[in-house]
């Protein structure tokens, strides 16, 4: 189990290594017991997630919010907010999941989930400077050299499956 749990709602994979492993899932706005969830897009890549944690560990979210425009991060945010709420019935009346990625409604909170949702091929600034920073971190860890991310691909079709094969 790559969640470490079983999944409390529906979800697919969007992102996925050559392999077939799951990099990425994308969650609906709801779990199974009604529970709204805010957050969209989930890392699943234990490298990855590790490698992050490492960036995280090292001020890495701290380092974002001083280096990115915040209008720009709030215009992901507000974005990722949309794509989550169109999926929402406009006759629901319910609580309903709030804020844009990871829930966040201003600056940056988790660059897995940033990460995730570029990965998956949203616009998000954020999740782009993780991939730079991933690039460049100086640590041991280079995605491309070790095959954790080779090039970010065209969406491309598997079953009635959308998939975005980052060539992982």
């Amino acid at each position: 189990m790559l969640l470490g749990r079983a999944p409390m709602g529906a979800f697919e994979v969007v992102v996925r290594r050559a392999d077939g492993s799951p990099v990425v899932l994308s969650n609906q706005p709801f779990l199974d017991s009604g529970r709204p969830m805010p957050t969209r897009y989930w890392m699943v890549d234990r490298a990855l997630n590790r490698a992050i944690g490492r960036l995280e560990s090292m001020g890495a979210v701290n380092r974002a919010e001083r280096e990115l425009d915040p209008e720009i991060v709030a215009a992901v945010h507000a974005r990722a907010e949309a794509e989550r709420d169109a999926l929402i019935p406009a006759s629901y009346e319910g609580p309903r999941p709030s804020g844009g990625v990871g829930g966040t409604r201003r600056g940056v909170k988790c660059l897995h989930a940033h990460y995730a949702s570029f990965l998956a091929g949203a616009d998000d600034a954020v999740g782009r400077w993780v991939q730079e920073h991933l690039d460049t971190s100086g640590d041991a860890f280079d995605p491309y050299e070790t095959g954790i991310v080779t090039e970010l691909a065209e969406d491309v079709g598997v079953g009635d499956e959308k998939t975005n094969s980052v060539g992982l």
